[in-house]
């Protein structure tokens, strides 16, 4: 039950690793991002998809570039993660292992 939501934090993960290195480079290009981040091609590809999906980030001529939107997401990342920790904190207390 609780692999799906594993598995979609660490795409999440890897969705936040690509949208600070547009932050950090950009513009950039999904080979130049494959690259520093060492992630294969596809999986950039994949995350940039979202990402522009989202608002994020946008493309350009030279590659990709973040929006204001990545900006406050980056920003409120720690408050929005702290309520995560809050919530599967609540659930764990609520189910001790000696049941």
């Amino acid at each position: 039950m609780l692999a799906k939501l594993k598995s979609e934090i660490e795409l999440i993960s890897r969705h936040l690793e690509v949208i600070r290195a547009v932050v950090e480079h950009q513009p950039i290009g999904i080979m130049k991002i494959s690259e520093v981040l060492d992630l294969p091609y596809h999986r950039v590809r994949y995350s940039l998809r979202i990402l522009e999906q989202e608002g994020y980030i946008r493309a350009s001529p030279a590659g990709a570039v973040a929006t204001a939107l990545a900006a406050d997401l980056l920003d409120g990342l720690e408050g929005e993660v702290d309520e995560l920790i809050g919530l599967l904190e609540t659930i764990k207390k609520e189910n001790p292992r000696n049941v």
